[in-house]
């Protein structure tokens, strides 16, 4: 059964807040795909009357907000630890390649990897956590935070929405089309990543370590 053809069976205000919760789950650090069910209940919206697109957008931003917010809090408290752990965990999302191409990103751009982080798939996850790791200001990443989900919860909202009322007739057809089409841009954008992830591990390793400094010399007394 696919996705769209789940959310049918359930009520509107389940549809609500599972968005929201598997949102905010996926920002929060948590593998999970937060996109394919945005995009799923988008276009479920556009074909029922029952579901309301601007609550539905509300939700999905209230999820990605809130859910980044606790993940940097949780990322800041447990710092360099809680990464390991979590890269024993989900070592496909969290392996050490991943976690050094993403710090490269938060080097390189600072509050703005947080901003658009939230339209590549596993900056989404790491976002949050990382920033709170990376002990980015708080008031740098809220802005960012809040600004980027609502760009990107509410703005995949509307598009999807909108297309799917302009075109309902053609995705009632082919209403499978929408979340084919994102799971290849996700998949996409997963293998590009982690092409930059191996190249970044690549030069972490290849970097030469630092020279220990030497040791004083030992101090006679006569």
């Amino acid at each position: 059964m696919h996705v769209q053809e789940w959310l049918e069976t359930v009520p509107a205000v389940s549809i609500y807040v599972l968005v929201g919760v598997v949102i905010g789950l996926e920002s929060l650090g948590i593998p999970l795909p937060g996109e394919i069910v945005l995009v799923s209940s988008a276009l479920l919206a556009s074909q029922h009357g029952d579901i309301d697109p601007w609550i539905l957008g509300a939700c999905a931003t209230a999820g990605a907000i809130i859910g980044d917010s606790i993940g940097y809090a949780i990322g800041r408290k447990g710092g360099r630890p809680l990464l390991a752990w979590l890269g024993g965990k989900f070592p496909k999302h969290f392996g050490e390649a991943n976690i050094a191409m993403a710090e490269r990103s938060f080097e390189k751009w600072g509050m703005w990897a947080v901003f658009f982080g939230r339209f590549v798939a596993l900056l989404r996850i790491f976002a949050g956590p990382l920033a709170g790791v990376l002990r980015m200001p708080y008031w740098k990443f809220a802005i960012a935070n809040v600004f980027g989900g609502i760009l990107w919860a509410g703005g995949t909202t509307a598009v999807i929405y909108s297309v799917g009322v302009v075109a309902e007739a053609w995705l009632k057809r082919f209403s499978w089309l929408g979340l084919v089409l994102a799971v290849l841009v996700g998949l996409t954008s997963m293998l590009i990543l982690k092409n930059r992830a191996k190249k970044a591990a690549a030069a972490a390793s290849a970097a030469p370590s630092p020279s220990p400094a030497p040791e004083p010399a030992p101090v006679t007394v006569d």
